[in-house]
């Protein structure tokens, strides 16, 4: 026996250990260079309950980006009628989903439904006689507007999470939801209103000419020439306050877009103390540039982000080496927020803020003193009853109650998971269940001392005829747990894990840290009557 318990004395030993090296960074952050080194850093994450923060959710507009997606559908249809030598009289956007082509000829009708077959399998073509002559109506397929709506869907999830990211935020929580929305919590933001530009702002950037073939004021009158349109530079001074609108007449199509952005960081303008944002494109958008400010030599380029000019300069010469520069009246923190949403990607569509939550930093303590206040007054209530009730068997219970906490605290470190106000109730439920555990077990041995039986016969028969019970009722209680986390959400998720982790630590503490102390006090101390 000595042998048997010396071994699980070391492996009880080591797990404690571990535990308490577990949860050392949750307890002091300030940790020493040569622990970074050899030793876990993972903490427990307090979430948006306990920590204060934000809860936002989010709706995609996945109609602008469909629409988004027919223009350049539209753009294609043109380039390939004209490489096919198909006469098209006019080409537009008849309703959602759907694009209207007017043929000039009836014999077009053939190659026309051959271009679509083949370079636009999710569209079908019906044609039929109108007053302007053959009309072409191409649908596009049920099947092919949802994968656009899901594709849309996470595209602006992967954006989102992107932007999250540079901005620093610790253990966010991005999912998807149903009905094509997405929930956003950010345990610990201060900066709230910041969080929500960052995180909504579509960060559409465009390079489009300014038309300086037209009259601007005759465009205000509102005689806008096709193919142009009026965008305005709208800029805040920082000091006074005053807003200013300057306008622009602007051709509509965009000749290079953020896409083919690779980086984008904060410059300071040594001259006038000004942050401006430099932006670096891949190989393609560098030599998209490098055509473009060639071929417009003298003339202006605007810088167009989410329908406002930035700027336009005037072309002096080509620019070769794929890199610009966004400038403006911006404050440090206005660049610094541009240069990520650029990094991150813009938004597939517009999203708009349909549920929004701020949780208090103080509303957080008093939670996380709450939650305490509640769980320690349970343990105690629990150790005073099982004291009196067991006398020393109930100390030790009270003993696996302490290492309960104490390796439900560690796997929440080990495993980096948030804990969260239902995470709290999950503890203290744990404790009452840990405690029935060790009920089933005492009331075993009790019956088998009645019944004559030595101690350590008592004890062997008590912890092996209770331990199926044990088993059985904790592993269908996993079981639910684990439906829980895999199925639920936020909170429910947070009292899913701390239960799963209890319920693993209770049985561990009850059948086989309990029994091991037991044999030490009945086995080799050899004590005569068994305190129960």
């Amino acid at each position: 026996m000595k042998k048997s318990l010396t071994w699980r004395l070391i492996v009880i030993v080591a797990i404690l250990i571990w535990s308490l090296i577990s949860i050392t960074p949750s307890i002091n952050p300030d940790l020493p260079s040569w622990w970074k080194r050899f030793l876990p850093q993972k903490r427990i994450n307090l979430g948006l309950d306990l920590k204060g923060g934000i809860h936002m959710i989010l709706e995609a507009d996945t109609q602008k980006a469909i629409e988004a997606h027919m223009d350049g559908v539209i753009e294609e249809l043109k380039r390939e009628a004209k490489g096919e030598k198909i006469k098209l009289r006019d080409i537009r956007k008849r309703s959602f989903g759907e694009i209207e082509i007017l043929l000039e000829e009836e014999r077009e009708k053939e190659r026309l439904q051959e271009v679509v077959g083949r370079r636009f399998p999710d569209f079908s073509v019906s044609f039929k006689r109108g007053e302007s002559g053959i009309e072409a109506v191409l649908t596009l397929s049920s099947q092919a507007l949802n994968r656009l709506k899901e594709l849309t869907l996470e595209q602006a999830l992967e954006t989102i999470r992107n932007r999250v990211d540079q901005f620093g935020v610790a253990e966010p929580e991005i999912r998807k939801q149903e009905e094509g929305r997405i929930l956003v919590q950010l345990p610990g933001i201060q900066e709230v209103e910041r969080a929500k530009e960052i995180i909504g702002k579509t960060a559409l950037l465009e390079f489009k000419l300014v038309d300086e073939e037209h009259s601007l004021e005759e465009a205000l009158k509102g005689n806008v020439p096709p193919g142009s349109q009026i965008l305005y530079h709208v800029s805040k001074d920082p000091k006074t306050g005053q807003v200013t609108k300057v306008p622009y007449l602007l051709k509509k199509k965009a000749l290079l877009t953020g896409s083919r952005i690779v980086d984008a960081r904060v410059q300071i303008n040594q001259q006038y103390n000004e942050p401006y944002v430099t932006l670096s494109f891949d190989a393609m958008g560098a030599r998209l540039f490098e055509r473009i400010t060639e071929e417009n030599v003298h003339k202006r380029l605007a810088i167009v982000l989410d329908g406002n000019v930035y700027s336009a300069p005037v072309i002096q010469e080509k620019i070769s080496g794929g890199r610009a520069q966004i400038t403006g009246r911006f404050t440090l923190e206005e660049a610094k927020d541009l240069a990520i949403v650029l990094r991150a990607g813009a938004l597939p569509a517009p999203v708009k803020i349909v549920e929004e939550r701020t949780v208090g930093p103080s509303l957080g303590k008093d939670s996380i003193d709450a939650g305490l206040k509640a769980t320690v007054v349970a343990g105690i209530a629990i150790g005073i009853f099982m004291l009196i009730y067991y006398n020393l068997s109930g100390l030790i219970a009270n003993l696996m109650l302490l290492l309960d906490v104490l390796l439900i605290m560690a796997g929440l470190a080990i495993f980096g998971a948030t804990l969260t106000l239902p995470g709290i109730a999950g503890i203290a439920l744990t404790l009452g269940m840990a405690v029935d555990a060790n009920v089933l077990i005492y009331e075993r041995i009790r019956e088998e001392l009645r019944n004559g039986k030595t101690p350590m016969a008592a004890i062997d028969t008590g912890f092996s005829r209770a331990t199926v019970t044990i088993l059985d009722a904790n592993i269908t209680t996993l079981i639910v747990a684990l439906v829980l986390f895999q199925f639920g959400s936020g909170p429910i998720r947070g009292f899913a894990v701390t239960l799963s982790l209890g319920i693993i630590a209770s049985v561990f503490t009850a059948v086989f840290v309990g029994r091991i102390i037991f044999d030490y006090l009945y086995g080799i101390l050899r004590l005569k009557k068994v305190s129960i």
